[in-house]
């Protein structure tokens, strides 16, 4: 089939593919609308101290330090995300876990600053419990892995926006899903229906050319 004849095909079902793609969005829409709630997230930032000698300013970091350190602040990333440290915050916050929340910690491999973020349906909540992740982080950090400490760069703030559900997102996939499926349903439609339709394609068939045609007259 050509793009043409595929054209042609949507033209000819272009009730099914209006129709299909605009409900399949509406029903995305009015589900993410009244059903998903909005959820929010606080970020903190920390840097991460390896030793003492970084806290002296005057003396000279090399190259292998500052790898080093990298490497220690990616370890310390996979830390915050153990279930040792988030059950340690949720028994400093008075909660018995941090089910409900979701805790994602991004390391970035140039840097030893580490943004821990957390997701929740409370906007108050998710920046307190960001905080005090980053603070059970730092001393946990220091009693297993022996860093000099991890400094709050940037406490989390109590968001005034959620940050999800992506509803506008869901709603256009929802409709470029509809439309795939109208344009898939008129192609099989089009492969099942077998009756000849075109005088060319009589001609194909009986292998004859076509030497006349007669006009429908209605009425």
């Amino acid at each position: 089939m050509t793009l043409l004849e595929l054209l042609q095909l949507m033209k000819k079902h272009l009730k099914l593919v209006v129709a299909l793609p605009v409900i399949c969005a509406l029903i995305t829409a009015g589900i993410s609308w009244i059903f998903l709630s909005n959820t929010y997230t606080a970020t903190v930032s920390v840097y991460v101290l390896t030793s003492k000698a970084d806290e002296q300013t005057t003396q000279a970091v090399t190259n292998s330090d500052l790898t080093a350190g990298q490497l220690m602040a990616n370890d310390i990333a996979k830390l915050a995300k153990t279930s040792n440290v988030q059950k340690q915050t949720a028994q400093a916050l008075g909660m018995q876990n941090l089910e409900g929340y979701t805790v994602s910690v991004e390391s970035a491999t140039t840097t030893r600053v580490i943004d821990i973020s957390v997701t929740g349906k409370d906007p108050a909540q998710v920046a307190q419990v960001a905080n005090t992740l980053a603070s059970t982080l730092s001393d946990v950090a220091q009693d297993v892995m022996g860093v000099s400490s991890v400094n709050v760069v940037e406490y989390a703030e109590t968001p005034d926006k959620p940050s999800g559900p992506k509803r506008l997102m869901y709603t256009g996939v929802a409709f470029l899903a509809g439309l795939f499926l109208a344009i898939a349903f008129i192609v099989i439609i089009d492969m099942i229906d077998t009756r000849v339709r075109k005088p060319e394609e009589a001609g194909e068939i009986l292998g004859l050319p076509v030497i006349g045609r007669i006009p429908r007259v209605k009425g």
